[in-house]
């Protein structure tokens, strides 16, 4: 087990700083095809259309050869991402503001730095918390800014993941909508996003970093969240979505995502079927 002692987080965060800019193309048939994962007509979507929240993070893919992948199935560390000696790693939360409307089927340039890399104690032991900074910004003008929260912590086994919640009533909700995530659904979303990350395929795998079952991507939550409120408030986009992860989902588990509207903002959440609390986010319509 890797203690603080053998961490030296100065030498981690002389990572920050660093950044990286590439381009591509937000071709209208991967939209479709998430469109199509997250149970919507994909036929909805085409050249010239806002690009919906969140559907960002399938493009821009990191094209590590097969050779370069280390054991958990991502790139390994010490190139671009700081070497963090803890073998979990979890999307732990995002904040998204975008200024004007990018469109499917524009060129599109994202520019990516490490913004911070912080140590902290957590009630399961030590974490980092590593913070990237992006921007997408197209030819004619229009931004996306997201700051994204990675947090690395040690395996722990699957009893010691099981955390109390918070019992959240939702009775006067503004709309719900239950998903029950499969193989396939997990599959799909690994492969439009290119996450080899094994603990959503690979059961033993999963079990060995302290898992009960294949998690849940956290982003497939966030985007289900967001894409409740393009359908239930039919805006073509959002000015602001933020989200915070407080617990996994597995395989199997029920979803139920909420959503409570308010003059000009969404307020969202995720439950499981023990009625606890889950992720919690927020959408500020156009």
């Amino acid at each position: 087990m890797t203690e603080m002692a053998d961490i030296d987080i100065e030498q981690l965060q002389s990572w920050q700083g660093r950044s990286e800019t590439i381009e591509d193309v937000l071709w209208p048939t991967q939209a479709r095809a998430l469109a199509a994962t997250l149970d919507r007509d994909p036929q909805s979507l085409a050249a010239g259309d806002p690009l919906p929240p969140l559907y960002h993070w399938i493009y821009f893919p990191i094209l590590s050869l097969s050779s370069e992948l280390a054991a958990d199935g991502h790139a390994k560390k010490g190139g671009f991402m700081p070497p963090v000696p803890f073998p979990r790693r979890m999307f732990a939360g995002a904040r998204v503001d975008c200024e004007g409307t990018l469109r499917l089927g524009e060129r599109v340039r994202r520019t990516t730095s490490i913004k911070s890399v912080v140590y902290k104690e957590g009630r399961t032991g030590p974490l980092i918390f590593v913070t990237i900074a992006y921007e997408l910004a197209s030819d004619d003008g229009a931004r996306l800014v997201e700051e994204r929260d990675l947090a690395y912590r040690q395996a722990t086994s699957a009893s010691g993941s099981k955390r109390v919640g918070e019992l959240v009533a939702y009775d006067d909700a503004s709309f719900t909508r239950v998903v029950e995530p499969d193989e396939a659904l997990l599959f799909r979303y690994s492969a439009l996003t290119f996450n080899g990350h094994r603990i959503h395929y690979d059961l033993p795998y999963s079990q060995s970093e302290g898992y009960p079952s294949l998690v849940v991507h956290g982003p497939l939550i966030a985007t289900l969240l967001a894409d409740l409120v393009v359908h239930e408030t039919g805006a073509s986009h959002l000015a602001h979505f933020s989200f915070r992860a407080k617990r996994a989902f597995y395989l199997g588990e029920p979803i139920r995502l909420v959503g409570w509207q308010g003059a000009d903002d969404v307020t969202l959440r995720a439950f499981g079927d023990d009625g606890i609390e889950r992720f919690e986010a927020r959408a500020v319509l156009p």
